[in-house]
């Protein structure tokens, strides 16, 4: 069933496709039918307009046909991928639901086949048993091939599920299990089937009825057999589906317990965790309070440490205690991890005990298949030897044990599954006992550790309280044990997540089984539902089929019956499936009693097998007459509209032939109506061209006054309104002039009417040619119409056009909204950045302050020092002199002592209060740098949203210039539009203004582009100025961009009106020139010339439309030129501004450089040199000071004795001189030390510095090397551009040298058709009227003068012919003259026929002036073309100078680029040049270092030497003061003073010292720094090396991650695996340790815990008791859950019956609706079929008609020539009789007359002379001289008779109508007349149509020959056509005078009113001149 609704799903996909492809095709056979007949039009047209139209037209419909195939073919892919995405999801949810129902279908199918096939073979058999010697030939060829053929082992091996999936993946396996067992019954029924066929072969031969009776019975029993064994296979199947739900729901119900169960676990923990915390913080607090009192009362509680020694071991045996138990529970763990990984172990040996129990089944049943084919050979041994009945019997015996012994097998298997998944079952359920109990063991070992930890904390108090500050250690090991413990905790927590998490998966992999069930059951029902739905849409098509056809009710009824059936069927099946679900819950009580059930289940089988064998054969039935039913169905429907097709076209037909019918009866009803009403007609013709004239004339009036009134419109009306109102008053115009055209037509069909009456052969032609005339006035129409319609069209797609622009600008102004709220966003940040910076500035300034105060006080500091130090050396100089001096001066040195001391204590609270404030000073410095730190962060960030505007100013320029980009798309889609629409009005000649404002408009588009894209923020870092200024210059540029597109659109509107108001004059102009051409074709004589003047004219458009192709494609070049131009200006600016940025920073980088180094080197310098300056003078000082104290010595030495005291005093204020000298020289040590100090840290900030610009360098040179990759890119670009350009401009310049030539060749022909033109006007006239030559001969040289040199040898041609005519006239003219003389007789017959005639030379008058003005028009139209031509060639001119103008260009932007390339050679010697000025400076920097050094060791020397003079300074000082005072122990404090002093000094040395480290620790810093720079710049190298390898590399990285990421994918999955592995050695490793935890608790436990523990196994037993008790009713629980959940299925499923019943309803009703839709269209498609196989026939019978015609012309033109050569012969012939016989007389006529003058009466003689003297030329004077002298005598009248008087030159007339005739009544002259008649009229061959006559449309020049005869006949019909009367004697009527030669070439207007001669065949005798005739009859006559 499945399968059969999944074929019709397709089939109605297929069939919707084909409706697809059907419309499509509908289309094409109407586009290649439309092409066809065109075709035929363009084989009809003459015209050269018509043709243009008809090209263009053309060129229409197959662009429009190719956009409708294209939209088609779009729609069909789109409708076909959506299609197939839609197959390939039905066939994805048919195929699983599919195979099982196909399966079943197919077993059915082969059990019946080989229950058959048995039955064949039993019969065949027996009968070859009977039949010894039959069965003994027939056997040996049939039993191996039947064995061979039904014991095929089949083995499949199903994949066993390892893991938590076992459950399911075990169901499924046993599922396939079942399935494989039922094959092999199926298959051993196929042996029984063979068996059965010999038994009905055995029957066809012939047997007893004893064998057939025995036959029946064993075909009873094999029945019964399988009844049995399909019995047995449905109720395993029943059972097994029952053990599948029960597992489910146990396995959902566990599932759901263990959830409930771990997340009462989870809120415990959560719990514990929570008292934990509050214990740990509330112990946290008790600590910190009791340390504090620990740190008191610790003095007091010494005495108890040893007892807290000992509760501190106590305390770590518990503690050790506690890690056993631990490590006990982690070894615990880890055996339960053991246990389970051999629960698996026990698994997947079970799985291999299945499969092994598999292996063996596959080998009991090929042993059982064995055993089959041994016991069939001993049958067929002892077939021949033993009886029939005991074979028979054995047969049987054989059979049942074989049914016995697979029963028993698949019996076995059954149980085996079931014993193996309730094996599963119980193991889970162990697995989760375990976890619980382990579970309930943690918790137990929780709570003891919450015990232990309680009891921890209480004693952590009473100890806290008595431990002193060195138990603070030991407290804080245990608190680290505790988090230890804590740690632990929270990882058993974590492992036991993962466990709930493991265990929640597996309850997702049940419920994603069990959903994939249910997912299953729903697209059973979904299919059950669309079933459903197919077969009532087959209902409702049968319906509406059974009202078309009347045949098919019967079979569409038998076909619904058939489909109810069905669906009562599938309804039994539901009920059935409702029924197996309630056996369900049955079979689980009845589980133990199977073998009972088995037996009834055995007769259910019996009754379930018939069934099953109906349904099967109903199935067969069904499916076949559903086959046929659509087979037929489908033909049908085929049928049906192949006749309804075939219907319609032949109505259609019918209804044409009875209209041509109709139409040829009123032709010939017309034709007996115009034979009686000629003369009305021609009078009506007359008014009626006059009325034409006139509403011409109006017509022209009322069309230049709507142009007034539209052109008026143009500026009040929109552009797109008034080209629609344009477009309807074209279609009125259109239509008015069809219905003038069709007047026109009718009186053409009168005129014809006229020229009928004349000749039926040529009405019938004419005929035919209005016929033709009509079709391609009805193609010109429906022609109208599609252009109408196409115009329609276009008329819409300019209004969308125009719609999706206004969109473009409304987007374009809310862009120009956004980028006006950036640049207000951008003006806020720059605000906000100079206030900062504005604060940053004071902060600076601040600093600066802070400096200089800090300065500051370092002098006043280092002031103090040298004054401190000063003081210290005074007080020592004072103290030597104290100890040298005398007792007398004690109390003022002691005073000065004091006074120092004083100042000694002062300057050190001095000291101190400085250093404070240096602290401070520092402290607001770090602050300050803090600060610094802040803003450099502060602007980073500033800068990054510098950067990212800038990325969104990119991104805005980047939409910009899509937008651009899109407008120019709908720019040129528009001008494309308008192109069209100038195309399909313009029907002959082409605009060829190309709107420079278009292209100032793309320019202007495109350079509006370039400054979008090449719109570039140097926002460099701190240049906050070039932020503004950027910012003024894109509002400025964003206003430009306002201007532009409000200039944009308002030149898109002045397009669109200036088009609108061109194309209404290109309308006008297209009237007039429609009009003329009109005129034109009405006149006949031009009608070669016209033919000719159009051929050239296609010539023309042509070559206009080539050289127009050429222009647009120059100007699209030229276009694409000035684009290109424009990018490389662009190019060349921002490369220009690159080179100007990077020299300006090449400069400052420079001038940084030279700047910052200088700066360095000069402020050492300047330091180095103030130092050693300092050390002179220190070292002059010094000097002084010895030489000083030598004297001071000498002169104490000499006078010790006298005057002491006085030197004395002397020499102390000398030393206080000194000593102030030596306060000086320390404080300028001191400043050089400040100094050094500042020096040093300014090498540090200038480091920094030096660091931050290093990477600043590093990041400008990356930049530049990116930008000079850049620019290389750009500059091969360029070049390759260039080459192109080159390219591009050689051939245009071979185009432009084409295109002149063309023009060349254009002029030239122009020339020649104007020459041709003015000769054509001369030879018409001449033509025309006779009185015209002398005005042709004026008319020549005017000619000659206009033409030129090329058309002198055709005027040389022309002149020959006119001479040539002017003899014919000449001759003509004397003929003329002879003739009047005969004329004159009548004349009253004469007089009308001069009326007549005058009044028809009056029309030609007028027609040739008519045909003049049209010719004059065509001067004009041909000129203005010209003129076109010429704006052409200037076009092409201005074209040529843009392109030298370009390639001026291309060659500046050559220069320039060499020019860069100059700048860029420049900069990178620059470059060099700055980097050798480096290395320069690096080498002076080091030179200077050394210098350096050496200064370094001058001064280090230079101190060495201060201190050696200080120190022999001090020893002489000492001299003095041992002198002074003598006293030792002063000495002592001196020396130690000195010591204190000499420590200062190493101190200061010392220093020093590490100052000069310090210095070469920067100079090594600064060397380091210059090789880092050297580095950078090998990096740098380096790093645009590994950019270009990088972007190649790029490239293969792209290709390469598509790759990766598939790898990436896959090694996502190894991953998930791996972790999933980790997961479980995680869960292992955690158990682990907990099974270490419970081994430690255990060991810590006493024997109370082991007591207490056999207690709790006790209430364990008791608990498990309860949970198997829980257990029992849960199970009933799930039971009745079990009923439940099928009774929700059961509802569910209704519920989603019902809602996909609606739902296909809905869908139906959807179908219904486009199936009317469809239909609709179908109706309208069949109707265009039947219009477009009309229109198809008609061309057929056209083409068909067109053949025969030509086949006709082809044989006139041979015949013509024929006639031609004839001709010629005859006039030559004529010639020469004429010159020959002029002057003699015809001896017979001579006789005759002489004879028949005496045979008449006396009375009627002169009469009979008159008419003698009339032949022979005898004047009326002399004739009745001759008559009145009668009397006299014969001889007179005999010799003027035969002497041949002077007139005898005259020749007889030949009188245009031989009616008018005098009544004789002699008997001679009636005799004469006969005689003459009989001679006049020479029996002739059958008249035949002259091949020229027709003219071929494509003839130019060449069908003048043909078509016109010769000169002298055009002449001598226009003479006996104008002069000529009809003369009243009949005697000598010549031969041509029955029906005219050649009519007048200017005989009517219009081009249907044509004469005979010109446009139809004309039915002549032998063309002979009127002159010859007469002279050949009379030369007869004289024979005779």
């Amino acid at each position: 069933m499945a399968s059969w609704l999944g074929g019709l799903g397709s089939g109605l996909g297929q069939s919707l496709g084909q409706v697809g492809g059907s419309l499509s095709s509908l289309t094409g056979q109407l586009s290649s039918f439309t092409k066809d007949i065109l075709l035929e039009g363009a084989e009809e047209v003459g015209d050269a307009a018509t043709e243009l139209h008809v090209s263009n037209s053309r060129l229409r419909e197959i662009e429009s046909i190719n956009a409708a195939q294209k939209s088609e073919n779009e729609r069909l892919k789109k409708i076909c991928s959506d299609l197939e995405e839609k197959h390939e999801a039905a066939e994805l949810q048919v195929k699983q639901l599919s195979i099982d129902y196909r399966n079943q279908l197919q077993q059915k199918e082969v059990e019946i086949s080989h229950l058959k096939a048995r039955q064949n073979a039993l019969q065949e058999q027996l009968q070859k048993v009977q039949t010894a010697a039959q069965s003994s030939q027939s056997a040996a060829g049939l039993q191996p091939a039947t064995t061979s053929a039904s014991f095929v082992p089949v083995v499949r091996h199903s994949s066993g599920f390892e893991g938590d999936d076992m459950d399911f993946g075990d169901l499924i396996w046993s599922q396939q299990e079942i399935n494989r067992l039922s094959n092999q019954v199926s298959r051993l029924e196929s042996e029984v089937d063979h068996w059965k066929q010999i038994a009905q072969s055995s029957k066809v031969q012939g047997t007893s009825v004893a064998e057939q009776s025995e036959i029946c019975k064993l075909q009873n029993t094999i029945k019964e057999l399988k009844q049995n064994l399909s019995q047995e296979i449905d109720d395993h199947q029943h059972e097994l589906s029952v053990l599948q739900d029960a597992h489910r729901q146990k396995l959902i119900e566990i599932t759901r317990r263990h959830r409930e169960e771990l997340s009462e676990y989870e809120e415990r923990i959560e719990e514990l965790e929570n008292q934990l915390q509050q214990d740990g913080v509330s112990t946290d607090a008790v600590d910190d309070s009791k340390i504090s009192e620990q740190k008191k009362g610790a003095q007091n509680l010494e005495g108890g440490k040893a007892e807290d020694l000992q509760i501190i071991k106590d305390l770590e045996d518990e503690i050790r205690r506690l890690n056993q138990k631990l490590s006990s529970a982690k070894e615990e763990n880890k055996i339960l991890l053991k246990d389970q990984e051999l629960l698996k172990v026990e698994k997947i040996q079970i799985t291999q005990e299945y499969e092994s129990l598999k292996s063996d089944f596959s080998v009991l049943q090929s042993s059982v298949t064995e055993q089959d084919a041994l016991l069939k050979e001993q049958e067929k041994k002892f077939q021949s030897k033993t009886m029939l009945p005991e074979d028979v019997i054995r047969l049987q015996q054989a059979l049942l044990e074989a049914e016995k012994e697979i029963a028993r097998l698949s019996s076995l298997n059954q149980a085996d599954s079931f014993t193996h998944t309730g094996k599963d079952i119980q193991a889970f359920t162990q697995d989760l006992q375990v976890l619980k109990e382990e579970n309930v063991k943690l918790k137990k070992e929780k709570e003891g550790l919450e015990k232990e930890l309680l009891h921890a904390q209480h004693e952590n108090k009473n100890i806290l309280s008595t431990y002193s500050e060195d138990q603070n250690s030991e407290l804080n090991q245990l608190r680290q044990d505790l988090e230890r413990k804590e740690h632990e905790l929270n990882e058993s927590i974590a492992e036991r997540e993962t466990l709930v998490a493991e265990l929640e998966e597996l309850d997702k992999q049940n419920q994603e089984a069990t959903q994939h069930v249910i997912t299953l059951k729903e697209q059973l029902s979904k299919q059950h539902t669309q079933g459903d739905s197919i077969t009532k849409q087959l209902q409702i098509d049968i319906d509406l089929e059974r009202k078309k056809v009347a045949k098919l009710e019967m079979e569409k009824m038998e076909a619904i019956k058939e489909l109810d059936s069905q669906k009562e069927k599938l309804s039994q099946c539901s009920y059935a499936l409702n029924d197996l679900h309630i056996s369900k819950q049955q079979l689980q009580n009845t589980i133990k009693d199977l073998q009972e059930q088995l037996k009834k289940s055995q007769d259910c089988n019996l009754q379930n097998k018939k069934e099953i064998k109906e349904l099967q054969q109903r199935l067969k039935e069904k499916e076949e007459d559903l086959s046929v039913s659509l087979s037929k169905l489908t033909e049908k429907s085929n049928q049906e509209a192949n006749y309804s097709c075939q219907d319609l076209i032949l109505k259609e037909r019918e209804v044409e032939i009875a209209k041509l019918q109709n139409n040829i009866l009123e032709n010939k009803q017309r034709n007996e109506d115009l034979e009686k009403s000629l003369s009305d007609l021609k009078i009506e013709n007359g008014k009626l061209v006059t009325a034409f004239e006139e509403i011409k004339q109006e017509l022209n009036d009322a069309i230049s006054e709507k142009n007034k009134v539209y052109l008026e419109k143009d500026t009040v009306v929109e552009a797109l309104k008034m080209e629609k109102k344009h477009l309807e008053t074209e279609l009125n115009q259109t239509e008015k002039r069809l219905f003038e055209q069709a007047q026109k037509y009718e009186q053409t069909i009168q005129e014809l009417s006229n020229a009928r009456s004349m000749d039926t052969s040529a009405l019938q032609l004419e005929h035919e040619r209005l016929v033709k005339q009509n079709q391609e006035k009805d193609f010109k129409i429906a022609e109208f119409k599609r252009n109408m319609e196409q115009m329609e069209i276009d008329h819409q797609e300019t209004k969308e056009l125009l719609t999706t622009s206004l969109g473009g600008q409304k987007q374009l102004t809310e862009l120009i909204k956004e980028k006006e709220e950036f640049i207000e966003k951008f003006k806020n940040q720059a605000l906000q950045v100079k206030q900062e910076l504005e604060e940053y500035k004071k902060a600076s300034k601040k600093q600066d302050v802070l400096k200089q105060n800090l300065e500051e006080k370092d002098k006043s500091l280092a002031i103090m020092k040298e004054e401190n130090n000063h003081l210290k050396e005074e007080i020592e100089s004072l103290k030597d002199q104290q100890s040298r001096s005398a007792p007398m001066v004690e109390p003022k040195t002691l005073d000065i002592i004091i006074e120092l001391e004083s100042e000694v204590t002062q300057l050190k609270v001095i000291k101190n209060n400085l250093e404070e404030e240096i602290e401070v000073l520092k402290k607001t410095i770090e602050d300050q740098n803090q600060k610094t730190v802040q803003l450099q962060q502060s602007l980073q960030e500033q800068r990054k949203q510098i950067d990212e505007s800038k990325v969104q100013c990119e991104q805005m320029n980047v939409t910009h210039e899509r937008l651009s980009l899109e407008k120019d798309e709908e720019i040129k889609n528009l001008q494309k539009t308008i192109e069209q629409i100038k195309t399909q009005l313009h029907k002959e000649r082409q605009v060829i203004q190309t709107d420079s404002s278009d292209l100032f408009q793309v320019t202007k588009v495109q350079t509006l582009n370039g400054e979008n894209g090449n719109e570039k923020h140097d926002l460099s870092k701190a240049e906050i100025e070039r932020l503004v200024k950027g910012i003024k210059e894109r509002e400025m540029e964003i206003k430009l961009l306002n201007e532009k597109n409000v200039s944009l659109s308002q030149q898109i509107d002045q397009l669109s009106k200036d088009e609108v108001g061109k194309l209404t004059r290109i309308i006008q102009e297209k009237d007039l020139e429609i009009q003329a051409l009109n005129a034109r074709v009405s006149s006949a004589s031009y009608r070669q010339d016209v033919l000719c003047l159009q051929q050239q004219l296609q010539a023309y458009v042509m070559e206009r439309e080539q050289v127009l192709a050429v222009l647009s494609e120059k100007t699209r070049e030229n276009s694409q030129l000035k684009t290109e131009y424009h990018k490389i200006m662009d190019m060349v600016a921002a490369k220009e501004a690159a080179l100007v940025r990077l020299q300006e920073e090449n400069q400052k980088l420079s001038n940084r450089f030279e700047n910052s180094s200088q700066d360095m080197f000069r402020e050492t310098i300047q330091n180095l040199s103030r130092i050693i300056r300092e050390k002179d003078i220190e070292i002059d000082a010094l000097s002084q000071k010895c030489q000083t104290l030598l004297t001071v010595l000498q002169t104490s030495s000499t006078g010790t004795d006298s005057g002491s005291g006085g030197v004395n005093s002397n020499q102390f204020e000398e030393l206080l001189q000194e000593r102030d000298k030596l306060k000086q020289q320390v404080k300028k040590m001191e400043e050089w030390k400040q100094q050094v100090i500042t020096t040093v840290q300014n090498m540090q900030h200038e480091s920094a510095h030096l660091q931050e610009e290093l990477h600043k360098l590093q990041a400008q040179i990356s930049v530049e090397s990116d930008s000079n990759s850049k620019l290389q890119v750009d500059y091969n670009g360029l070049i390759q551009s260039y080459e192109q350009n080159e390219k591009k401009l050689k051939s245009f310049s071979q185009e432009l040298a084409q295109v002149q030539h063309t023009i060349g060749q254009l002029h030239n022909t122009k020339d020649l058709l104007l020459g041709k033109l003015d000769l054509v006007t001369p030879s018409v006239a001449m033509a025309s009227i006779i009185s015209q030559p002398p005005v042709i001969q004026s008319s020549a040289p005017e000619v000659l003068s206009d033409e030129t040199k090329l058309l002198q040898k055709e005027l040389e041609q022309l002149k020959k012919k006119l001479q040539e005519k002017d003899s014919t006239i000449r001759t003509l003219q004397e003929n003329n003259q002879r003739l009047s003389d005969s004329v004159a007789t009548a004349s009253e017959v004469e007089r009308k026929g001069q009326e007549g005639t005058d009044s028809e030379i009056k029309q030609i008058k007028e027609k040739h002036d008519v045909l003049q003005k049209s010719l004059r028009e065509k001067d004009i139209l041909i000129k203005s073309k010209s003129d076109q031509l010429l704006s052409v060639s200037e076009n092409l001119s201005n074209k040529e100078n843009e392109n030298e103008l370009l390639k001026q260009a291309v060659t500046n932007l050559k220069e320039r680029n060499l020019i860069l390339e100059m700048d860029i050679r420049k900069l990178k010697e620059e470059n060099e040049k700055i980097v050798a000025s480096c290395r320069e400076k690096e080498t002076e920097f080091r030179a200077l270092q050394e210098t350096n050094m050496q200064f370094s060791m001058m001064l280090k020397e230079k101190e060495f030497e201060s201190h050696s003079m200080k120190e022999k300074a001090l020893t002489f000082e000492k001299l003095l003061k041992e002198k002074e005072q003598g006293k030792t122990g002063e000495l002592n404090q001196l020396l130690n003073e000195v010591k204190s002093m000499q420590e200062k000094a190493v101190t200061f040395q010392q220093e020093r010292d590490q100052v000069m480290v310090a210095l070469k620790q920067k100079q090594m810093e600064s060397s380091a720094l210059q090789s880092e720079i050297q580095h950078l710049r090998e990096k740098e190298q380096r790093l645009n090396q590994e950019l270009e390898r990088l972007r190649n590399h790029l490239l293969e990285m792209e290709d390469s991650y598509t790759r990766e990421a598939l790898a990436a994918e896959d090694r996502e999955a190894k991953l998930r695996k791996k972790v999933s592995v980790l997961e479980e050695k995680l869960v292992s490793s955690s158990t682990a340790v907990e099974n270490a935890s419970h081994q430690a608790s255990l060991q810590v436990e006493s024997l109370q815990e082991q007591l207490n523990l056999v207690s709790k196994q006790r209430d364990e037993t008791v608990l498990q008791l309860t949970i198997s008790q829980d257990q029992v009713k849960q199970y009933a629980l799930s039971l009745a859950n079990l009923q439940m959940v099928l009774e929700q299925f059961q509802q569910e499923e209704k519920a989603m019956y019902s809602a996909e019943l609606e739902k296909h309803q809905k869908q139906t009703a959807e179908w219904k609706k486009k199936a009317e839709n469809l239909e609709e269209k179908v109706v309208s498609l069949q109707e265009s079929l039947g219009e477009a196989n009309a229109a198809l026939d008609a061309a057929s019978r056209l083409t068909e008609q067109l053949d025969v015609k030509e086949e006709q012309i082809e044989e006139l033109k041979k015949e013509g020539e024929i006639r031609k050569e004839m001709l010629e012969d005859v006039q030559n012939k004529l010639m020469n009789l004429i010159n020959s016989t002029e002057g003699k007389v015809d001896k017979l006529l001579m006789r005759n007359l002489f004879v028949g003058h005496f045979h008449t009466p006396k009375n009627k003689r002169p009469e009979v002379l008159r008419l003698m003297g009339s032949i022979l030329g005898i004047k009326k004077e002399e004739l009745d001289q001759l008559l009145s002298e009668e009397q006299r005598g014969v001889t007179r009248w005999v010799t003027g008779w035969l002497g041949g008087g002077t007139g005898s030159k005259s020749v007889p007339n030949t009188p245009l109508r031989p009616t008018h005739q005098n009544i004789f009544n002699s008997s001679f002259s009636e005799l004469f007349v006969k005689f003459l008649e009989t001679e006049s009229c020479p029996s002739l061959p059958p008249p035949k149509l002259s091949v020229h006559d027709m003219k071929p449309l494509g003839a130019a020049g060449t069908g003048k020959a043909g078509s016109v005869p010769s000169s002298s006949q055009i002449q001598d019909s226009a003479v006996s056509g104008i002069s000529r009367r009809p003369d009243a004697n009949p005697f000598l009527a010549p031969r041509s005078a029955a029906v005219p030669l050649i009519t007048p070439a200017t005989s009517s207007g219009h081009l249907l009113m044509k004469p005979i001669s010109d446009a139809l065949p004309t039915f002549t005798p032998l063309p002979v001149s009127p002159d010859a005739s007469a002279g050949a009859v009379l030369k007869d006559l004289l024979k005779q």
